[in-house]
């Protein structure tokens, strides 16, 4: 027969302690083998030891409780082995998002030098386009994908761009976290190009601009709008316009993000 202890002796070979096994009790994740009709004492099997070991490591690494019991309740190594690396994999995605914004962080807390800002005055042209509203949470997946189907579309009708990658962002956009994005790829006018339902041509019109270079990732760019922002309002005019970015040097053409190279362009009321 498989020795059972007290809920206190058990605290003391899981490392849990007594109000968390009564949590663990009420919420149904790990259950006493026995409760003392007239005391209400709560026993435990040592056969629950390993189990307690596990729940405790998975709280450890933040795991829902609900995903504890999946986890628990797998009918088999393979499927428990599953979920547990589904959480492992999120729990990587999330560790590289707190050592960017620490990075960034630390930018922050470091002087940075005066932006160097330029003026442009940039003709109307045609592109090839993806016009839609999205959210900025949603923005990184819609641009990965946006990308590849515009420069894919243009390969096919054997056209190559007249310019860099380029997006233009509206001021809902910034105001609401969802607005109108434009992700662009300048094509020669009057290209005969087949234009897929989601995708169309524009025209990107005339205007004049301030603009500054961002270089490194996504993390620090509030940084650089912030810095040419400032510097626009200081000497020239905004124009409630979007903002276009252009990608000198993106994704698609280097394997370190630390030095992609975005020229912000911030639309002002001079041509």
């Amino acid at each position: 027969m498989t020795a059972t202890v007290s809920i206190g002796e058990f605290a003391r070979l899981t490392y849990l302690s007594v109000k968390t096994l009564r949590y663990y009790h009420e919420v149904e994740l790990l259950e006493p083998v026995a409760i003392d009709a007239g005391s209400g004492y709560r026993r435990y099997s040592i056969d629950q030891v390993a189990q307690a070991h596990l729940i405790r490591r998975l709280r450890g690494l933040d795991m829902p409780l609900p995903e504890i019991k999946a986890v628990l309740a797998a009918s088999d190594t393979e499927s428990r082995d599953t979920a547990l690396r589904a959480h492992l994999a999120r729990m990587e995605v999330e560790l590289q998002r707190t050592r960017s914004v620490v990075a960034s962080l630390r930018l922050l807390l470091t002087p940075s030098a005066p932006i160097t800002v330029e003026y442009r005055s940039i003709p109307a042209f045609p592109a090839l386009a993806r016009v839609e509203s999205v959210t900025r949470h949603a923005l990184g997946d819609w641009c990965a994908a946006t990308y590849p189907l515009l420069h894919e579309t243009l390969a096919a009708t054997n056209i190559a761009p007249t310019g860099v990658d380029g997006a233009t962002y509206s001021m809902e956009f910034f105001a609401d976290d969802e607005g109108e994005v434009a992700a662009f790829v300048p094509i020669p006018a009057a290209a005969d190009i087949a234009v897929p339902e989601e995708l169309s041509i524009i025209e990107l019109p005339a205007r004049r601009f301030a603009v500054a270079v961002h270089s490194g990732p996504f993390d620090d760019f509030d940084r650089t709008y912030g810095a040419l922002g400032s510097h626009v309002a200081e000497h020239d005019t905004a124009l409630a316009e979007p903002v276009r970015e252009l990608y000198v040097l993106g994704p698609g053409e280097i394997d370190d993000p630390t030095a992609y190279r975005t020229e912000v362009c911030w639309p002002i009321g001079r041509l």
